[in-house]
């Protein structure tokens, strides 16, 4: 029987760095800090509303763009935090998470050859994205230890091929939230070139004093050029709901809508719900958020530096980079397999961030640690480590 043809087009994607490392975690019996999940559900009324649509009359195809009751509350959030005022009919649209937006713009917006500028490290579906397009992902690093990019690089970084900047702030995995200089300089770059931007502002809401967030698209000159995307999945401790959203001028959102309505068509309705309850939450909320968040970001931080890491806190995410050059001069790879194996708690390699992951993990000795944890469970990596220094067996996890 002859073997069917298959395409080799996605080879060079093999299976994410997250779920490797969360394989090996499970299989070392280690402390998860790896993959960017919080280990406790956010609050009881976002999954009572959601229970009670399965209940109810919620359980056929929402309209493709989302729920309208969804897309007016994320419109009036969006007004209330940054003045833009988008219409919930033709400019707010609900997707099957960020990550879907992120593939439905950048499968619609480019063509082969096409380039979009992000900041390396960066999260790994932004390059498999554009390589679906034809487009190509170029990089201006960020560098250790502060995680500032040098705007000469950046600018010679665009050529006749760049179409767009593709920003993410607050950053995965530096933590970095770009600052006021920053942001002017990006916004003079892409009036200056013609550029579409794309905005991944996933973790909005997690951003730490005295750092803050503003969005690029308020800027004098950028919303007609620009695509908000966010998600509700790191804001209210849902990840496994995948429910995001984007908001930008109709031409942009008409060619989201059509990439969408051809994929998933429309993102689970009664989850959709859900997170209409969510956002009808009061401004307490997301101070407890972040207040819950800050404690445990200076707990890790705390950790890693008493055992050896070299880390700042960041300004932003639920994401602390380390550097484990004292420790270890293994590869970034090879060294976050064996912390997860000998000392029982699993991180993750920096370098699959970078577009040449064997380069980047030749150079650097980065781990990215999640603090979506509850305080007990980065209490158990703390003894984890603690009894792997001692050079006894790490028998703590969770």
């Amino acid at each position: 029987m002859p073997t069917p043809s298959v395409s080799r087009k996605w080879q060079s994607f093999g299976t994410s760095i997250f779920s490797v490392m969360t394989q090996q975690a499970n299989a070392a019996g280690a402390v998860n800090l790896a993959q960017g999940f919080p280990d406790f559900d956010g609050p009881q009324v976002i999954k009572d509303a959601a229970i009670a649509a399965l209940k109810g009359s919620y359980n056929q195809y929402a309209p493709s763009a989302g729920l309208p009751e969804l897309r007016r509350l994320l419109a009036a959030r969006q007004a209330s935090k940054s003045g833009l005022s988008y219409d919930w009919e033709s400019e707010v649209t609900v997707f099957s998470g960020a990550t879907e937006a992120l593939f439905c713009a950048l499968q619609g917006l480019f063509a082969p050859g096409d380039e979009i500028i992000a900041f390396a490290p960066f999260f790994d579906c932004y390059p498999a994205a554009a390589y679906s397009s034809g487009a190509k992902i170029i990089g201006v690093e960020l560098r250790a230890p502060d995680f500032r990019f040098d705007p000469a690089e950046f600018a010679r970084q665009i050529t006749p091929r760049t179409k767009a900047l593709l920003i993410n702030s607050p950053h995965n995995p530096t933590g970095r939230v770009f600052d006021d200089d920053e942001r002017r300089f990006l916004r003079d770059m892409a009036v200056a070139h013609d550029l579409l931007v794309i905005t991944d502002e996933v973790y909005e809401e997690l951003v730490y004093a005295p750092a803050k967030h503003h969005t690029l698209a308020a800027m004098p000159g950028m919303r007609e050029r620009t695509l908000i995307i966010s998600s509700t999945a790191k804001t209210f401790s849902f990840t496994g709901w995948k429910i995001g959203y984007a908001f930008g001028p109709k031409a942009l959102t008409d060619v989201l809508r059509t990439v969408h309505q051809y994929t998933v068509f429309c993102s689970a309705t009664p989850l959709q719900m859900g997170m209409v309850a969510a956002l009808k939450l009061q401004e307490a909320y997301y101070d407890d958020l972040r207040r819950g968040y800050l404690e445990r970001r200076n707990l890790l931080v705390k950790i890693l530096l008493d055992h050896g890491f070299r880390a700042k806190a960041p300004e932003g995410t639920y994401f602390v980079v380390a550097d484990y050059t004292q420790r270890s001069q293994l590869g970034d790879l090879d060294y976050a397999l064996e912390l997860t194996t000998r000392a029982k708690v699993a991180a993750i390699p920096v370098s699959v961030f970078y577009n040449d992951p064997k380069e980047a993990g030749q150079r650097l000795r980065l781990l990215r640690f999640a603090f979506c944890k509850g305080l007990d469970t980065l209490s158990s990596a703390a003894a984890n480590l603690q009894l792997a220094g001692t050079g006894e067996a790490a028998t703590v996890g969770t």
